[in-house]
């Protein structure tokens, strides 16, 4: 029997933290001196968030700083959960707040005014960022926003889609030597720094598209591609899925369709998506169109169609 041995690693967040930097221009951030808020909500995330943004020269104000999980809001960095988040963002003088999940894959933003920008404007705006520099292949999964390949596109670059899931993401720029993708749920991946979501990617990415603008982050936003999102489940055994595929596809035929995972419509402003739970008996409906309204009634045909089943 051969024995083992043990190795110590002193600083376990020099690499990664060296690796996020190269991708950016760090000097270029260190002389606006910019003011954050970092929210790290109690989770992994605020011992390398502090070391990046300080190394970055912000004068940082971090939320929830100590990483022992007894989280100070409810975790997922959602409009409804970040709402006291928003108000220390101004109070703070901040031109940007960061909110990361609690292990820090996923990040949603919140501008100078206060306004929750949210998780699916994170990667649209990474792009914004890494693209001009090196274009490519852009890989995001089927139920990010259409702001993430319209971006894309803009700036001359193709958009593929994956089935929803990280590693699914994941795959599809390995095959596609894609020089970024990730998921509208606020994680972009790089593959300079690793293939996995990263909060500190997006942090790095978003203060290097102020800093070379100039602009505002409520500007800059404004700027980009406008499409309204909205989620909703019809409580159905997944075994009627097909069915309700179908169903869809014969009551929606002037739409284009695919099956990246469950079934995804397209038509040249809008689509939804229909796709089984994965652990719950349920059917999720993702419609995205030019308003609210419109997407709302997307999934709502979606919906009336189930109950004859």
């Amino acid at each position: 029997d051969e024995l083992g041995t043990i190795s110590s690693l002193p600083d376990p967040h020099a690499d990664h933290l060296d690796l996020v930097l190269k991708t950016i221009d760090v000097e270029a951030i260190r002389a606006k001196k910019f003011r954050v808020l970092l929210d790290s909500n109690r989770g992994a995330g605020s011992i390398l968030g502090r070391r990046l943004l300080e190394a970055l020269g912000c004068q940082v104000q971090i939320l929830g700083e100590t990483p022992d999980g007894k989280f100070e809001h409810t975790p997922e960095p959602t409009a409804q959960n970040l709402v006291s988040v928003c108000k220390q963002v101004t109070d703070a003088g901040a031109v940007v707040g960061f909110c990361q999940d609690p292990d820090a894959d996923r990040l949603a933003v919140i501008d100078e005014t206060g306004n929750y920008i949210g998780e699916e404007l994170t990667l649209a705006l990474c792009l914004k960022q890494a693209l001009p520099s090196k274009p490519g292949v852009v890989v995001t999964n089927c139920a990010t926003s259409s702001v993430s390949s319209a971006v894309a596109e803009e700036l001359g670059c193709r958009a593929k889609q994956s089935a929803v899931g990280e590693a699914n993401v994941c795959d599809l720029m390995i095959a596609e030597q894609a020089v970024f993708g990730g998921e509208g749920n606020g994680g972009p991946i790089d593959p300079a720094v690793g293939y996995v979501r990263d909060s500190f990617v997006g942090m790095a990415r978003i203060l290097d598209l102020l800093a070379s603008t100039g602009e505002p982050l409520s500007k800059v936003v404004a700027a980009l591609p406008k499409f309204a999102m909205h989620k909703d489940k019809i409580d159905l055994d997944t075994s009627k899925l097909p069915a309700l595929i179908e169903a869809i596809k014969s009551a929606m035929t002037d739409a284009e369709a695919s099956m990246p995972d469950g079934l995804k419509l397209e038509w040249a402003d809008r689509w939804l998506l229909v796709r089984g739970s994965n652990t719950e008996p349920i059917v999720r409906l993702i419609a995205e169109a030019p308003t609210l309204e419109d997407a709302q009634a997307i999934c709502q045909q979606g919906i009336e169609l189930s109950k004859s089943l």
